[in-house]
């Protein structure tokens, strides 16, 4: 189970909560779990995010096992170069 942090435009998609729990065991369940549970977010969540997860940045690696008690934030990604 993890506690995930959402970015600011997320909130008033998730019920207007800050943060929310989650029991997964990848970046990729996570999300897909979010999704499932509020549907608002799931196409800013599909398409907009990065992962960072115990202050490493995930953008396409959803294949990243999350360990229980993991601090987990979801960020809109940012592009640039």
């Amino acid at each position: 189970m993890v506690e995930v942090t959402l970015w600011a435009g997320l909130i008033p998609l998730a019920d207007n909560q800050k943060k929310v729990t989650v029991e997964a065991t990848t970046i990729r369940d996570l999300l897909r779990k979010l999704g499932e549970r509020y549907p608002g977010p799931k196409a800013p969540i599909k398409n907009e995010v990065a992962v960072v997860l115990d202050g490493t940045v995930y953008r396409n690696d959803w294949s990243k096992e999350l360990p229980d008690g993991a601090e987990v934030f979801l960020m809109r990604r940012l592009a640039g170069g």
